[in-house]
């Protein structure tokens, strides 16, 4: 098979050994290859118009905005572009996030290669990869046995409520958070309140405290 008969993949993660790994991985394979790499959304969008990949994987945590909104600006641009998630971060609470915003498959870092390659060759051929595990979460969540007992207060946050969770976990300040994420300080004053409100915290600083245990418990995971 030669090179033109190969499936293009853009590999969006903002650690370069990781994408460094990656790309080997891939470019050994037969009937794929990494045509460009991206450390952020913002490259990641201009590669994808401009190298026209067959797939992106992507990552969740990125230099600006998160892998999940990248997704859904992707999937604005081209509908029908195929896009696996490749993370560290617990399928759990991501994957059925992912697929919403228009990911096709959802794929943790600790996987074997040879695992990885079966989910992108799944996703290019228009289909849908998850594991077992979350592929069963989901089912149970659609014929109604949503075993609320297991679910997390996390979980009830939307997609940016999350990203500014995170970021707060990560110490950042309100101006901080809004400078990364593009937006003013006062919008993200509101998503506080909004945290404060879904997660029973009584202020800021309980805010915080329960952001950052919630990044050290993400990070053993």
């Amino acid at each position: 098979m030669n090179n033109q008969q190969k499936s293009r993949i853009l590999l969006v993660d903002d650690h370069p050994i990781m994408r460094d790994g990656i790309s080997q991985i891939i470019n050994q394979q037969p009937d794929m290859e990494v045509c460009c790499e991206a450390g952020s959304a913002r490259e990641a969008l201009k590669m994808l118009e401009s190298a026209i990949p067959d797939l992106a994987i992507v990552d969740i945590s990125l230099k600006d905005i998160s892998g999940i909104e990248l997704i859904k600006e992707m999937k604005a641009k081209f509908q029908d572009f195929p896009i696996l998630v490749l993370s560290m971060h617990s399928e759990s609470l991501y994957a059925e996030r992912a697929l919403k915003a228009g990911a096709k498959g959802y794929i943790m870092k600790h996987e074997p290669a040879d695992r990885l390659m079966k989910a992108i060759r799944r996703v290019l051929r228009g289909k849908i990869y998850l594991s077992a595990n979350i592929s069963q979460m989901i089912l149970h969540r659609l014929t109604g046995t949503n075993m609320a007992e297991d679910q997390l207060p996390v979980d009830t946050l939307s997609d940016r409520e999350l990203e500014v969770f995170k970021l707060i976990g990560l110490g950042l300040k309100p101006h901080q958070i809004a400078e990364k994420l593009f937006l003013s300080v006062k919008t993200i004053e509101t998503y506080y309140s909004r945290l404060k409100q879904k997660l029973q915290l009584e202020n800021a600083l309980q805010l915080r405290q329960k952001a950052i245990q919630w990044q050290k418990t993400e990070n053993q995971g």
